[in-house]
């Protein structure tokens, strides 16, 4: 149940010194082949991190052999050092290898503006750490070697009834939106599947999973989601299958994702429908979900409808204003636009709560999922630089 769960991929997790508490904080995944096949999506940030840089044209020709990511400094806005230094990971990692820079992924996470000589010699070093230590047992520290503000590592795995199998890890506690939830996954699998049909996998599954991850509203600068297919099961997926198997552990982790947000006590899942358009259904959906009113009433415990619809109201959904239905973890608290059952009917001590937003106007559903917001939230994030 990792990123070395499909067959043709080994990992290594190392402390190279990234992390002041002498913490895992470098992985590094191979690809052993006999596919070298990759698709990527990354951050749609217009401010982007120096790894983002590098990876986006690494990834243009679908063929990618190793995937090398670090936590402890984000590597944005630290100028043409910073770069250079992207540079020579991906050429620290190929000599290791034995196999091309242009064919190695860089990723990194942490504080944005870190990125000095030392960073980049650790960071060197932890490559010449990583690489003789890769093996197909070394997915469970990879997923840690990622981790910043995350309290556990986020992993999972799918293994088809025809014999093939995906695995995946995850990071991201914070800076959780669109576009993709500081999020970076690597996902890995054992089935023949060319570039671009991981590509065409990878951005459906994304566009309804990782993409519909709403914590707190703020962008990351270095999100970066990879698939990569090494052929070594030597089975074809049905291609509908396939699809569905990525979509399927996509979610997995977006859900573990949304689990350990910052400070977070309660997961939100806002599911709108009846709505003229997909679109307008995660129109209404986000809306709700980055309404920091409501999301504060939920950490009081607070059933507070009307703060989901003076959301709602905010968007250019079609919709009746005076014909919306709520309804808070079972109880209908709002209907047509005027109180139906006392919010006092609502339990929102379980950490699990459903928010559903009838728009009475259509066929179209979609769902987001957030958190709320606590004081947990903000004292992590005011003193995470400090």
């Amino acid at each position: 149940m990792s990123v070395t769960a499909a067959q043709g991929f080994v990992a290594a997790g190392v402390a190279s010194g990234l992390k002041a508490s002498g913490a895992l904080d470098l992985a590094l995944v191979q690809n052993l082949g006999p596919r070298r096949s990759a698709a990527a999506v990354f951050t749609s940030n217009r401010c982007t991190a120096n790894p983002i840089i590098w990876s986006r044209q690494a990834i243009l020709d679908g063929s990618i052999e190793a995937i090398v990511l670090n936590s402890g400094g984000a590597n944005c806005y630290t100028g043409a050092f910073g770069f250079q230094t992207t540079h020579q990971t991906a050429e620290q990692v190929a000599a290791r290898l034995g196999i091309s820079s242009g064919d190695v992924l860089v990723c990194s996470t942490g504080l944005i503006g870190t990125g000095d000589q030392s960073f980049r010699d650790r960071l060197l070093a932890g490559v010449d750490v990583a690489a003789p230590a890769l093996t197909s047992d070394g997915g469970p520290d990879a997923a840690r070697a990622i981790m910043t503000t995350d309290s556990h590592p986020k992993q999972a795995s799918v293994t088809s009834p025809s014999g093939w199998v995906i695995g995946g890890m995850a990071k991201g506690a914070g800076m959780l939106a669109p576009g993709l939830a500081t999020m970076l996954v690597v996902i890995t699998t054992d089935a023949d599947v060319s570039s671009p049909e991981l590509d065409s996998a990878l951005r459906a599954a994304t566009r309804v999973t990782f993409d519909r991850l709403d914590s707190d509203g703020c962008m990351s600068t270095n999100d970066q989601v990879t698939l990569m297919a090494s052929g070594a099961s030597g089975i074809v997926p049905d291609p509908a299958e396939f699809a569905a198997a990525v979509e399927s552990i996509c979610a997995d982790l977006a859900e573990q994702l949304q689990g350990d947000a910052e400070g977070a006590s309660h997961d939100i899942t806002i599911e709108t429908i009846r709505a003229a358009s997909e679109d307008d259904a995660v129109d209404v959906g986000r809306a709700v979900s980055r309404s920091n009113l409501f999301k504060a009433a939920v950490f009081g415990n607070d059933p507070n409808w009307g703060r989901v619809l003076a959301a709602v109201g905010t968007t250019q959904a079609e919709f009746d204003p005076f014909d919306i239905d709520v309804t808070i973890n079972g109880v209908r608290v709002c209907s047509a636009g005027q109180p139906d059952q006392p919010s006092d009917a609502v339990d929102l001590s379980p950490r699990a709560v459903h928010v559903l937003i009838d728009l009475k106007v259509g066929a179209a559903t979609a769902t987001i999922l957030t958190n709320d917001l606590t004081h947990d939230y903000v004292h992590e994030n005011s003193a995470y630089a400090t």
